[in-house]
């Protein structure tokens, strides 16, 4: 393991922060410290956002081509880098082994795939223009620095949704870590250092909870990030987005969710019952794409909710370094006392809890509520945590009529056998994902990943992706036959 109390990657050095502080990081599952990190403030963001600066143009004037080189090597340094990797996971936010290799290989997944996409991600296009002697271009260009805000909930995971297209086109980045995950973020970030990556093109600042605003607001309003990415709350999505339009500058933001799971009557319910109990309580909830409401017609109601409740109350939950634990903890004491309450409101107001509604240290079992409805805070509110929250319609356009009313749209889910009728439903989510007969859980590098309304704006992800982190310059060029100009010698 690393020390921590190094974790700021400046320049291609490990430092501590400037003025010597160090913060604790806690484990979910024991309480005891985790992490013990640097705690920057915003004269380090300064540094690394100075450092950023100066890899840049040497960066960007590199053929695509040996970018992709040091994005292949860093993805084998990451599968190096695996078992240290997961347990870091493990130890910092709780999360079982599975969901650690889980981590590794999506990540993995997502260098290789900006590795062979550095080509597309600057291509631009020639424009036919009016004037017979005139060539027209539009050609893509990096923007500059790129601060990446990383949340902890798959901390590895998602430094792919943003890093390694930024990268790829010839950006370089500030790595901006949870403050839950820093060790995690320390371990990514040395395997772009493995790769032999530029010093400065990838950097990371760690920072204390009392400071993230005082490092946000700093990376924010340097003059030199041009281009913010963001994965988190909707809560605080907001605030980044109001001082990034401070400031002019763009963001991307990929925000909370509330994601539906529409089952009708036709549905072959043993693929349902699965995808829906893997979208409900999979990394304990904590995710943007967790099944938040499973929307099931009144006809197969009765029989979906027992078989459902029968897997929840099979899943092997508990301390995260056992053999076998399906779920570890949830991330603190506040989400075990906002999950808790939550399950009470729904069952005061007229829910069943057909299974889990308990408690054992961090430790929530996977929870199954048949018959929430529109008075109930689980209905509306992101739970994030392992809870299925079952809402029973009548028909597919009821279902749809449920599943739209919401804040959030990010990603959704329809079983049905007629393909033909979902994809009509599809079409009228008004989300930015949906899956016929399939979880709402789902990722792959190629796809343009992002949300709608409180969800967030921007896509990660296939060549939209490379775009988010591109600007857009139009260029002619006046041949020999060009005509003269009304003013001219």
């Amino acid at each position: 393991m690393m020390d921590t109390k190094k974790s700021l990657l400046i320049g291609g050095h490990w430092s501590g922060a400037s003025r010597g502080g160090t913060y604790t990081c806690l484990d979910p599952y024991s309480g005891e410290t985790a992490t013990l990190a640097s705690a920057a403030r915003a004269h380090d963001v300064d540094r690394a956002v100075d450092a950023a600066k100066q890899a840049f143009i040497s960066w960007a004037a590199l053929a695509p081509n040996e970018r992709g080189d040091y994005l292949m090597a860093t993805a084998n340094a990451v599968a190096a880098r695996a078992d240290d990797i997961s347990a870091a996971i493990t130890v910092e936010m709780g999360g079982p082994a599975a969901w650690g290799a889980y981590n590794v290989k999506v990540l993995c997944e997502k260098l290789r795939f900006a590795a062979g996409e550095v080509y597309q991600g600057l291509t631009g296009e020639l424009i036919p223009s009016n004037r017979p002697d005139r060539t027209m271009m539009a050609i893509r260009k990096p923007v500059g620095v790129v601060a990446s805000i990383i949340p902890w909930n798959a901390p590895a995971l998602l430094v792919g949704a943003s890093v390694p297209a930024a990268l790829a086109v010839g950006n370089t980045v500030v790595i901006k870590a949870s403050e839950q995950t820093p060790l995690t973020h320390a371990l990514v970030a040395q395997c772009f250092c493995d790769a032999g990556i530029p010093d400065g093109v990838v950097n990371l600042i760690t920072n204390a909870p009392n400071d993230a605003s005082e490092v946000v607001d700093a990376l924010i309003a340097h003059r030199d990030v041009c281009r913010i990415h963001f994965t988190g709350s909707t809560r605080i999505g907001r605030l980044i987005a109001e001082k990034a339009g401070a400031h002019l500058k763009r963001a991307v933001l990929e925000l909370g969710g509330k994601a539906p799971c529409i089952v009708l009557a036709d549905a072959d319910l043993g693929r349902a019952v699965s995808a829906a109990a893997f979208g409900s309580f999979a990394n304990s909830g904590q995710g943007c794409l967790s099944t938040e409401r499973i929307i099931v017609d009144r006809a197969i109601a009765d029989e979906f909710c027992d078989r459902l409740a029968a897997v929840a109350r099979r899943v092997p939950h508990g301390n995260p370094r056992e053999e076998g634990i399906v779920l570890g903890p949830v991330i603190n004491q506040a989400a075990v006392t906002r999950l808790m309450e939550m399950t009470e409101d729904a069952v005061s107001k007229g829910a069943e809890c057909l299974a889990g509604g308990t408690v054992n240290g961090r430790c929530v079992a996977p929870t199954v509520l048949k018959g929430v409805t529109p008075e109930m805070r689980v209905y509306q509110e992101e739970s994030f945590g392992p809870i299925a929250a079952v809402v029973i319609v009548d028909g597919p356009e009821e279902a749809l009529r449920i599943a739209n009313d919401n804040d959030y749209g990010l990603s959704s889910a329809i079983f049905s056998r007629d393909v033909t009728l979902a994809l009509d439903m599809a079409k009228r989510l008004n989300v930015g994902m949906s899956h016929i007969n399939g979880a709402t859980l789902d990722d792959e590098a190629q796809i343009p990943f992002g949300g709608v309304k409180d969800s967030g704006y921007g896509r990660s992800g296939g060549t939209i992706g490379f775009e988010e982190f591109t600007e857009i310059q139009w260029i002619t060029i006046e041949g020999p036959a060009a005509g003269g100009y009304p003013i001219s010698e």
